[in-house]
Formats: C-alpha cells, sequence, structure tokens
C-alpha cells in the first residue's frame, strides 16, 4: 500500500492510504478526548508518544499545520495528565514534586506515569495478578516519549521539547537502574512507582537497555547538532547504558520485541550517519537477534490465525520495525565507508528485506474491518489504532 523508490525509499503515501491514516487518527483523537478536547481526556503514554510521531508525520505529508497542532495539543496534554498524580490519588499536583509554575516549566522531571486504568499497589501490599492493569512508571514507555518529544523538537525547531526529553532521561536513568547488593553490573527495574521511590516489578525488561541507549544517543545528538547542546548532558548515562548492554542477548520471538528491535536497528543506522561515528557492532548484534527472532515466528503460525487470537498491536509493532528495514539498506549502500569492518551487515539486511511482505499481510489483516469489530481489536482499540497508522506511515515514527 505503499510507494517505494526502486532504492526503497519511503515517498508520500497514495490518497487512499493517506486517507486511512487521517480516518485513523481522527478516531483516536475523538476516542481519547484529544479533538475535540474533553476535560477528562484519556491519556496512555505508549500510544500517545506514537500518536505524536504519526501526526508530525501526516504534517509532512499534507503540509496541513493542524496535524502540528494535534501533535503539540497531544503533548501538553501528556504532560498535564500524566506528569501529574491521579485524580483519586491523595497526593496531588506534579509527580516531581515541584510546584505548579516550575512543574509547567519542567514537566518531566518526575517522570510520568503510564496511564493504568488501576492505581498503583501501595507500599506493602502483596504482589497482584492485576499488576499488568495499575499504574505506576515503565522505562520503556518513558523512552518512546522521550523519542517522540525529540521528534517535535526537530520538526518545530523548538528546543525545550528536547530538553524535557533529557530531563525526563536524567531521572529515568537515575530511577531505574541499580547496582545488585552482591555487586556486579547495574541492572534496570522494569516498573517503578508514580513517584519513583520504589520498583513495583524488580525483574529487568530485556530490551530496556538497548532502547535506552539508543534514545540517549539520539537526544544527545539532536541537542549538539540542531541547538548547540544547551540543556542537561546525557554523556555519563549513554556511558552507563553501553555497559548495562554489554553481552546480553537479544534474541526474542515476540513480534513486538523484534519490531522494537529492527526500530532501534534503524535508528542506530541513521544516527552513524549523523555523527560520523561506528556503531557498527551493534547493529550487527541487534540484525542478527532479529533474524533469529523471525524465523521463531514465521514457524510459530500466528499469522495463520483468526483475529479473535490475536493482539493487533504486537503484531503492528513488528509490521512498524519491518518498514524500517528498506531504509538501513539504502544506508548502508550510500555509507558503505562506515561498514567496513561488519561486512556481514548488508547480506545480514538483505536476509530481512525477505521478511517484508509480512509487513504488507499483517496490515491488509488489520484493515479488513471485520477482524476489527473483534474483542481482541475493541478491547485495545485506541492502541490497536495508532498502530495501524503508524505501520502504514512509519517514518513519522522512525526517523531521527
Amino acid at each position: 500500500m505503499m510507494n517505494r523508490t526502486t532504492e526503497g525509499e519511503y515517498q508520500m503515501q497514495d490518497r487512499t492510504t493517506l486517507s486511512i491514516i487521517q480516518n485513523l487518527m481522527r478516531d483516536y483523537a475523538s476516542q481519547t478526548g484529544l479533538a475535540p478536547a474533553d476535560a477528562h481526556p484519556w491519556r496512555y503514554l505508549w500510544t500517545d508518544a506514537f500518536a505524536v510521531c504519526n501526526y508530525l508525520e501526516l504534517f509532512r505529508q499534507t503540509n496541513d499545520i493542524a496535524y502540528q497542532d494535534l501533535s503539540l495539543w497531544l503533548v501538553d496534554q501528556v504532560h498535564q495528565v500524566l506528569g501529574r498524580y491521579r485524580p483519586d490519588d491523595l497526593r496531588k499536583g506534579w509527580i516531581s514534586g515541584l510546584s505548579e509554575e516550575e512543574g509547567k516549566r519542567h514537566p518531566t522531571r518526575g517522570g510520568l506515569r503510564i496511564g493504568k486504568e488501576l492505581p498503583e499497589r501501595g507500599p506493602g501490599d502483596p504482589s497482584d495478578p492485576k499488576e499488568w492493569d495499575r499504574d505506576g512508571q515503565y522505562y520503556h514507555y518513558l523512552t518512546k516519549w522521550m523519542h517522540a518529544l525529540c521528534r517535535v523538537s526537530r520538526v518545530t525547531g523548538e528546543p525545550h521539547y528536547n530538553v524535557w526529553a533529557r530531563e525526563l532521561a536524567k531521572v529515568a536513568h537515575a530511577r531505574f537502574t541499580y547496582t545488585p547488593r552482591l555487586g556486579g553490573r547495574k541492572r534496570m527495574y522494569w516498573k517503578m512507582s508514580t513517584d519513583l521511590t520504589r520498583p513495583l516489578i524488580t525483574s529487568m525488561g530485556q530490551h530496556d537497555p538497548l532502547d535506552g541507549y539508543v534514545t540517549y544517543l539520539e537526544l544527545q545528538t539532536t541537542a549538539t547538532k540542531d541547538f548547540s547542546g544547551a540543556g542537561p548532558d546525557l554523556g555519563a548515562e549513554i556511558a552507563d547504558m553501553a555497559k548495562i548492554c554489554g553481552g546480553m542477548s537479544l534474541a526474542t520471538d515476540d513480534p513486538l520485541g523484534i519490531g522494537g528491535l529492527l526500530s532501534d536497528a534503524s535508528r542506530i543506522g541513521q544516527l552513524m550517519v549523523q555523527n560520523g561515528t561506528g556503531y557498527a557492532d551493534l547493529l550487527e548484534s541487534i540484525l542478527e537477534a532479529s533474524l533469529l527472532g523471525l524465523d521463531s515466528f514465521a514457524r510459530s503460525g500466528t499469522l495463520r490465525m483468526p483475529a479473535e487470537y490475536r493482539l493487533a498491536f504486537r503484531e503492528l509493532g513488528f509490521s512498524v520495525g519491518l518498514r524500517g528495514v528498506a531504509g538501513l539498506q539504502q544506508i548502508i549502500r550510500e555509507h558503505t565507508e562506515q561498514y567496513r569492518e561488519r561486512p556481514n551487515l548488508p547480506s545480514l539486511v538483505e536476509d530481512l528485506m525477505h521478511s517484508i511482505p509480512l509487513a504488507d499481510r499483517i496490515e491488509q489483516f488489520w484493515l479488513e474491518p471485520g477482524n476489527r469489530e473483534t474483542e481482541t481489536w475493541t478491547r485495545h482499540q485506541e492502541i490497536n489504532t495508532v498502530m495501524l497508522a503508524t505501520s502504514l506511515a512509519p517514518m513519522g515514527f522512525l526517523s531521527v
């Protein structure tokens, strides 16, 4: 459904696809109280991060300033809602503890809530089977929001969005990373309390360190090249995260996890060009892990199942990552000098190119109206809607 040049670069969508994306994002705005604005909008950090990028991409493709305005309104709503304590929390105000005015100037200094339906577990409360429905903070949601803010900063030319992203990176890194009591390499918590004072899930997300490392690099690169580096410096956090990433196993058969790896690979390829420096060894490890995961996922038979047994947003996250492979191939072809030490990279990307039809297959499946009437779609309607739009117009999210 997407036009491409012979080199694999993304062009503008055809009118039919563009209309579908516009309708999807119009539905999302209405469903969540963004436009028309609701007094009590429903905000969810992961979905909103992708939505910001989608609106920026619609602005790029249509030159309609209304889409840029929607991205900025959404940023403001997220900070006003998820940067503060829940209405049913006894605590009030900004979760950073800053005063009202200072909080507006630095809305990300306390992190941002997930936006889950249920409140977080209290201190001393036993573990809860409904933990996944409870609020708090997820590191991998925060990195998505950092990336969204950075995209806003680059599109608008306004540096404060990038500063907010780096302020968020600073507090997230400080609170989510820790050194085990018995020593050894630093680790990360999966989930923290709303005020970032205690872990709610102590295990580490498999790709959280990688996602943090790539995102920190993106924020720092943008700050240095576009805005003269004003604001917090992430040099120490980048070095710290590189150590945490060292030697980690990246392979996964989870489609959303594979998509995340491929999205990180796309961003690394772009950062290599911008920085003129090498992350080729890391890129090779990510691509090898992605191919292993793809093989396992292809053999699982998931894409042959009916909609009732599938989770659209996980599959669409996978297809978003696949959409970045063509651009990565183009980068490697145009900048061969940066990849001499890793001669396997072109063949790894070529192998991944063979899987791109899976993205077409996933998109076509979820564009079928009947498949969007099942409970698995309607139960997660907002995130599914946004992820389908992202897959159809992925460069808003994949660009750095």
